[in-house]
């Protein structure tokens, strides 16, 4: 069997993978985990419980909260709140843990459970591997005034909005956006805080019914969105996933801005204020070359991690920095918060909008995109990959053709038997052959 916990929390089939009985198990792990290790100094521990809108998070944080109080630990339950807004809580509300079910941009029937630990930060691999060696184990289980506790926190919301206005640069007033909110855990929180900030609000996937989270809308699904930016005139649109800790752009004639140009307009601005620490954005190895260069010509580093928002993290915290990102949207304001943020960063790209007068188009323009062409190669010994000489002579020759204005990357999947190949280049058609190339020289290589 493999690692339980996965690079964001425990995720699979509700009531399948995920059942009440491992949310239960996973939680009374979870405190004896953190207790052990002095997360709660002692005294008696709290919890931040929230979930997304999915049917199965209803019965899932009930467990999860259940797991918690049985285990001594008092739960304030957040209700239906985006990931980033749980994050924050368990740190406002000087909580000792946290606890999200989420799959986040997963179909409905998925879903999962993160842990926060004190501050709102997600837990370290030791602390989950921990965590996943103490389920169902034997434990002295406390009596009468000893259990938990179980509370609705009322306010959650008010306070997470609150927070996201206290930090924005300047008001929105005059912008019109359009929120697709991707019938998911910030349909009520998003277009309020838009609004609060001076902006109108168009909502479109806001009327969650527990079994349409993520379906046709949200930011896997933007063409909903394109649309009705369109028809409405708006000045652009954002798109969060159902857990809203990402957030894709559209601008008014309804082209997609993505993650690596979302980060861009951010580290511009953010340098421009003087609050971009190091003059630095980290990002994965699939952000694009075109944001990598536009950056570096405008005196920002880009540093680049493996793929997944944990490494994004890691690589910011190592480094001290406070921006940093996925192509995908996931992008992470440590000044703000400790994880990805969707509506946060929806409020930050459209207060640039708004300070500097320019169009989301203009801004986006900071950056042009350099073609890009991935080829998942299945069926193949994966392990051989880095010990292969002839796939590395390969890629050597093709870095040669490409010089500066490209580059190639092969990495392995981690959950099936598949080599990722992937070149950038100023010419498409380039691109494209030397992707080809190196996926004949994949097949033959690592053939099983």
């Amino acid at each position: 069997m493999g690692r339980l916990f996965g690079t964001d929390g425990v995720r699979g089939l509700a009531n399948q993978d995920i059942t009440a009985e491992l949310a239960l198990d996973l939680s009374v792990a979870a405190a004896h985990v953190l207790a052990e290790v002095g997360e709660f100094n002692g005294h008696r521990p709290v919890a931040v419980v929230g979930r997304d809108p999915r049917a199965s998070g209803e019965f899932l944080a009930a467990a999860t909260a259940a797991g918690l109080a049985s285990a001594g630990v008092d739960v304030r339950d957040a209700g239906v709140l985006p990931t980033p807004a749980i994050a924050y809580l368990v740190a406002e509300q000087r909580a000792d843990l946290g606890a999200m079910l989420s799959a986040s941009h997963n179909p409905m029937p998925d879903n999962g459970i993160k842990f926060f630990a004190r501050g709102g930060h997600k837990l370290a691999d030791e602390l989950e591997d921990r965590i996943e060696g103490r389920l169902r184990e034997s434990w002295q289980r406390p009596t009468g005034a000893d259990v938990g506790r179980i509370t609705p926190l009322q306010d959650g919301a008010d306070r997470y909005v609150a927070h996201l206005l206290s930090v924005l640069p300047n008001r929105l007033d005059g912008l019109h956006v359009v929120i697709d909110a991707a019938h998911g855990a910030a349909y009520e929180v998003a277009p309020r805080a838009f609004r609060e900030a001076g902006a109108e609000v168009t909502l479109i996937g806001g009327e969650p019914d527990g079994i349409n989270i993520n379906d046709g809308y949200g930011s896997t699904h933007i063409g909903e969105l394109k649309k009705a930016v369109v028809q409405v005139g708006a000045d652009f649109g954002i798109a969060l996933d159902g857990d809203a800790d990402r957030c894709l752009a559209v601008d008014a004639a309804g082209n997609e801005v993505d993650g690596d140009q979302i980060m861009a307009i951010l580290a511009v601005a953010m340098k421009e204020q003087g609050v971009l620490r190091g003059d630095t954005l980290v990002a994965t190895v699939m952000s694009n070359l075109g944001m990598i260069q536009a950056l570096e010509a405008v005196g920002i580093k880009v540093v680049q991690t493996a793929v997944g928002d944990r490494y994004v993290l890691e690589g910011m915290k190592d480094g001290g920095f406070v921006l940093g990102g996925e192509q995908s949207g996931h992008v992470v304001m440590l000044d703000h918060g400790t994880t990805g943020d969707g509506t946060l960063t929806g409020l930050m790209l459209a207060s640039r909008v708004a300070a500097t007068g320019r169009t989301l188009a203009d801004l986006a323009a900071v950056m042009s995109h350099f073609p890009q062409i991935l080829v998942n190669v299945k069926d193949v010994d994966k392990s051989r990959l880095e010990s292969s000489d002839a796939v590395a002579d390969a890629v050597r020759a093709a870095e040669g053709e490409l010089g500066v204005n490209g580059r190639v990357l092969l990495r392995k999947s981690g959950t099936e038997p598949v080599v990722r190949v992937m070149v950038e280049a100023a010419d498409g058609d380039q691109a494209r052959a030397l992707a080809d190339r190196l996926v004949d020289v994949v097949k033959s290589q690592l053939a099983f």
